[in-house]
């Protein structure tokens, strides 16, 4: 009876013990152990060059315009008026959501070949909080040359976002597009979910110097739900003297287009077939290439891919116009989710909108990239 009375004893000294040892300052939590965080986003990143990606995104948000014939915003429509297709099967639209408060990122290039354009930027930051974000928006700013830096934090202060604005100086000569966009999703992604997270990219289409690749800032974009916007300073550079040239028209003549199932070849379906749907392959190329594959105009992918679009400006009017019609677009469109019926199916999930109101046109993100099987 002792014996076991003094085991008793023993036994709850060393547990006494063990608890001290483990309440003692010092002691590191493997959680927060920087060797334990460096070697998990290793092997994360590890996972995503080898192309196969283990989570999969349980709710895919369609940023989806629709417009008349005119090309004015068609408003008032309710879920039950859209039909949205993946990979040809019909999903169930679980929210439309159209007033949305705004999680705005906005990335400025400031490179040194920006000294006469850079002035125009910097005189609108107030249009960027209350013309985009809106009153219930929230605004940040990158800036970036060949470094990207915050040059302002979230905020509904409409003055921090104009004197920020002001500030910008051109920096080195190069300009790293896809650092800036990777960085931008990146602040986005920890936002609350609730907020739609939108990216507008002030910059030229052309990028000049980033470490990451366009596989990289597409893959992060798609995940976390990002809707990308540019206002093209490329298009600047090339208009200053002509008022620029309309795209060329299709090759394939409009008879041999590929239409959606049961979709007549209207002027319209051929247009947003040749300048939408022939980008498909080329966005099914860059995650099945290689990394390090080059993306001439990369602009171009994160916009079209994302659900977004481009907007060119020369003066600084023009400047204003295209900032009125990003946030028109935005505070139009219709934010469709949709939990995919399909996740099995590897490779590129097309995207397809229809609403059941004749002579419309839709526009929404072409699809989606999954690279395998999700592990169960």
């Amino acid at each position: 009876m002792c014996q076991t009375r003094g085991m008793r004893n023993t036994l709850t000294m060393l547990l006494l013990c063990a608890a001290g040892f483990a309440q003692q300052p010092g002691t590191l939590d493997p959680a927060k152990d920087p060797a334990k965080i460096a070697e998990k986003e290793k092997e994360e990143k590890a996972e995503r060059d080898s192309g196969v990606i283990k989570s999969f995104v349980n709710v895919v948000i369609a940023p989806t315009t629709v417009l008349d014939k005119h090309g004015y915003y068609v408003n008032g429509l309710q879920p039950q008026d859209f039909q949205l297709y993946d990979n040809n099967k019909l999903q169930h639209i679980q929210a439309d959501v159209h007033d949305q408060p705004l999680s705005l990122v906005v990335a400025v290039q400031k490179s040194s070949n920006l000294n006469e354009i850079l002035p125009k930027i910097q005189r609108i930051g107030s249009m960027l909080k209350d013309v985009i974000a809106g009153e219930d928006g929230e605004t940040a700013v990158l800036a970036f040359d060949h470094r990207v830096v915050h040059v302002q934090e979230f905020t509904n202060d409409t003055g921090q976002i104009t004197e920020t604005m002001k500030k910008l100086i051109p920096g080195s000569s190069q300009h790293a597009v896809d650092d800036a966009t990777m960085e931008g999703i990146r602040m986005l992604k920890h936002r609350d979910p609730q907020r739609r997270r939108v990216l507008l990219l002030i910059a030229e289409k052309r990028d000049k110097g980033s470490q990451l690749h366009v596989r990289d800032v597409l893959e992060e974009a798609e995940f976390d739900n990002v809707v990308i916007y540019s206002l093209d300073i490329s298009s600047i550079m090339a208009g200053l003297t002509s008022t620029g040239m309309p795209p060329p028209p299709p090759s394939i003549p409009a008879a041999a287009q590929h239409m959606p199932a049961n979709g007549d070849a209207t002027p319209t379906t051929v247009d947003q077939n040749y300048y939408m749907g022939n980008y498909i392959p080329a966005f099914v190329d860059i995650f099945k290439g290689v990394k390090s594959m080059f993306v001439e105009d990369p602009v171009i992918v994160f916009t079209r891919f994302t659900g977004g679009k481009e907007y060119p400006f020369i003066s600084e009017k023009s400047l204003e116009k295209a900032i009125e019609g990003v946030s028109q677009e935005l505070h139009s469109q219709y934010l469709l989710s949709y939990t995919p019926n399909n996740p099995g199916e590897g490779g590129f999930h097309e995207i397809r909108v229809t609403v059941n109101r004749p002579q419309l046109e839709i526009r929404t993100r072409p699809g989606y990239w999954v690279a395998a099987r999700p592990e169960q």
